[in-house]
C-alpha cells in the first residue's frame, strides 16, 4: 500500500484545493428539446472526450428510516422511459428501492466540469428487457453475478472464491448461461433532470428538466 509522505499535510491542504471552472456557459437555448436528448449527447461527449467509465453514475438511496446509502452503478439503458441500472434483487440497494421506490443518480464528469442528475421513481425492469442485456454480458460477469451473494457479509476472499469455482462446475457443460431469478434491472423514470455545468467564481450554470401535468419545463437553478 503506498504510503502518504506527511498525513497532516494532506488535511491542512484541504481547504485550498479548488479547480477553476473556465466551461462553456449552458444557456436555456441551447438544450435539447427533450431530456433523453441532452443526457445523450452529454453522455456521447464524455465518451469522446475520454471519460474513463463515462456511463458510470453514483446511486443514492434510502432505507425505511431515512438513513441514506451511495455507491457508483454502471447506465445500461437510457430512453424515455428512464435511466437503467442492473444489480442483484437482495442487495442493499434493491433493498432500499423496493421500500422507498426511489432513487437519484448522478454522472459526474469531472474532467468535462460537468455532470448530471436524475432523480424519480423506480420500476422493475421487465425480463425481456433483462435477458436481453444478460446475453451481452461476458461469462464471467455472468457466473459471478450467481456466485456473489451481494451485500451479504462472507467470511473471506475464499468464501468468494470457492463460490465461483462451485458456480463454473455447475454451469460447465452449458453453453448460454441463465440469469438469476434474484438478478435484473431498475429504472429510474425521472421527476427532474438536472444538467450542471462548472463557471468561473463557482455561478455555475443548473438547467433543470422538470416533469409537469402537461409535459416538461425547464428552470435554471442558482449554483
Amino acid at each position: 500500500m503506498p504510503e502518504v509522505d506527511n498525513i497532516d499535510d494532506v488535511a491542512v491542504r484541504l481547504p485550498g484545493m479548488r479547480v477553476a471552472y473556465d466551461g462553456e456557459a449552458l444557456d436555456e437555448a441551447d438544450l435539447a428539446p427533450t431530456w433523453t436528448e441532452q443526457l445523450q449527447g452529454w453522455l456521447n461527449q464524455a465518451i469522446a472526450a475520454g471519460v474513463p467509465e463515462a456511463n458510470a453514475m453514483v446511486l443514492a438511496t434510502a432505507d425505511a428510516e431515512g438513513r441514506p446509502s451511495s455507491r457508483t452503478v454502471l447506465c445500461k439503458g437510457l430512453d424515455d422511459r428512464g435511466v437503467v441500472f442492473y444489480t442483484n434483487y437482495t442487495s442493499a440497494k434493491s433493498h432500499d428501492l423496493t421500500v422507498t421506490r426511489y432513487a437519484s443518480v448522478t454522472f459526474p464528469w469531472y474532467g468535462l466540469h460537468r455532470q448530471v442528475t436524475v432523480r424519480g421513481e423506480v420500476e422493475k425492469v421487465d425480463v425481456k428487457e433483462t435477458a436481453e442485456y444478460w446475453a451481452q454480458r461476458p461469462r464471467g460477469s455472468q457466473l459471478g453475478a450467481w456466485a456473489s451473494p451481494q451485500s451479504q457479509v462472507v467470511r473471506s476472499r475464499r468464501e468468494l472464491d470457492n463460490a465461483l469455482n462451485s458456480i463454473e462446475r455447475r454451469f460447465a457443460d452449458v453453453e448460454e448461461v441463465p440469469f438469476p431469478p434474484h438478478w435484473g434491472g431498475w429504472r429510474i423514470k425521472p421527476d427532474t433532470v438536472e444538467f450542471w455545468q462548472g463557471q468561473q467564481n463557482r455561478l455555475h450554470d443548473r438547467l433543470r428538466y422538470v416533469r409537469t401535468h402537461d409535459g416538461w419545463r425547464i428552470d435554471r437553478v442558482a449554483p
